[in-house]
């Protein structure tokens, strides 16, 4: 009984430290577990953020004026300041504008004004950007386009801007309303003008007098041709100046185009006075003949009237037979003057104009290849003046090559005028 007392013992105290041992080692594994909530301890809460830094980096914020070419306009630039003394580099007089993302070089600030971010521009053409303006006014649609605006280096890229792209664009004048209007007008004009007196007068017609009572005279070639280059030229000085305020704009190819328009009327005028001059001085002497003519035919007619045939001699009957040869052939030669005088005032009668196209194309054989060459190349210069103006803002430089073919198109027109009739 004592030994199973004893083993009951010693059981009993083996139980009690086995669950000491594991009580003490889940105290030690206590600490590595998770916490139950983190509103239970206050060092579960988390660390507060740090402020965000203020964007120091330089913006278009603000323009002032109106976007037009030749027009003042200020730009205030955010951080200005800050951006200049960030890099030695960083030169705000060497700032530029970007108009459409593309950079106006050369256009620098007239007034810069770092403190406030004032910068006030002139825009304007020079030779360094001249083609940058001719890209962005170029081929028009409108007189006023949108388009975006920012500065920045010439060869570095433009600051972020308000007025930007996805911003709030800007507009761009192409055209001044009021004077695209007054100039439209004054072209509109001479238009009306120039078709009147196209029409009504003899501008562009033969010289000479009017064929008939309402008609007119017909159209001439070299004189259409000179009105043609003029109203284009004219049209389009007025267009370039319009919108580029460019004055010298008048190439020395176009000189040399109008040279051989002006030459080409003025070789068949020439031509035309000397055809008319001779067929006059024609007139007059076959005229002068003529009244010889008549006054010889009537006194041989009053001599051979006066021998009697009868009583004539062989003397008088010889004399007799010699006057009437004389008659027959002053008769004879009356007869062929009078056929050149009928042929002559035929072809110095006034002809009526039988329409534009065929009046310019046709003489008096008809329709003349060497006339529709002219017409035809006078028409595909034309094209290529109105597009080049258009596109570039600028009268074309035509080559030589391209000179010389004209020329040689109006010396075979000049050269066929000699033998054609007026």
């Amino acid at each position: 009984m004592q030994t199973l007392s004893r083993l009951v013992q010693i059981l009993i105290l083996a139980i009690v430290f086995i669950a000491s041992v594991v009580s003490v080692q889940a105290q030690d594994e206590a600490p590595n577990q998770p916490a139950p909530s983190p509103s239970a301890s206050p060092a579960a809460q988390p660390a507060a953020s740090p402020s965000p830094t203020p964007d120091q980096r330089p913006k278009v914020i603000e323009v002032l004026g109106n976007l037009q070419l030749d027009d003042i306009v200020e730009v205030r630039v955010a951080n200005l300041d800050k951006w200049s003394e960030a890099a030695e580099a960083n030169d705000a007089s060497k700032l530029v504008p970007y108009i459409n993302g593309r950079a106006i070089r050369g256009n620098y600030p007239e007034e810069l004004h770092l403190e406030s971010g004032r910068l006030i521009y002139h825009l304007e053409i020079t030779p360094d950007n001249k083609k940058v303006w001719i890209d962005l006014l170029g081929a028009p649609s409108t007189m006023r386009e949108p388009a975006t605006l920012s500065v920045g280096l010439e060869n570095g890229s433009a600051f972020k801007s308000l007025h930007g792209t996805g911003e709030q664009p800007m507009i761009l004048t192409v055209i001044s309303p009021v004077y695209g209007l007054v100039a439209l007008a004054v072209i509109l004009s001479t238009l009306a003008l120039l078709l009147w007196l196209v029409r009504k007068t003899n501008i562009i017609r033969e010289p000479g007098p009017p064929p008939a009572l309402g008609k007119r005279r017909p159209y001439n070639l070299g004189r259409a041709q000179m009105a043609f280059w003029f109203f284009l030229i004219y049209a389009s000085y007025v267009a370039i100046w319009l919108i580029t305020d460019a004055l010298d704009t008048i190439t020395a190819s176009l000189l040399a185009l109008m040279g051989i328009s002006a030459g080409t009327a003025l070789g068949e005028a020439l031509i035309d006075t000397g055809k008319d001059t001779t067929r006059a001085n024609q007139l007059q002497d076959l005229t002068a003949e003529r009244q010889a003519l008549d006054q010889g035919i009537t006194q041989t007619q009053a001599d051979l009237d006066a021998i009697d045939p009868a009583t004539a001699s062989a003397t008088d009957q010889s004399n007799r037979e010699l006057l009437n040869r004389q008659l027959t052939d002053s008769r004879t030669r009356l007869n062929q003057i009078d056929q050149q005088l009928r042929t002559l005032n035929l072809l110095s009668a006034p002809t009526a104009s039988s329409g534009f196209l065929r009046d310019i194309l046709s003489d008096s054989s008809g329709y003349s290849f060497h006339r529709f060459q002219i017409f035809a190349w006078t028409i595909v210069l034309g094209i290529i003046f109105v597009s080049s103006v258009y596109n570039n803002l600028t009268m074309p430089e035509f080559s030589s090559t391209l000179l010389g073919l004209m020329g040689l198109s109006a010396g075979t027109y000049i050269g066929f005028k000699f033998p054609e009739q007026k």
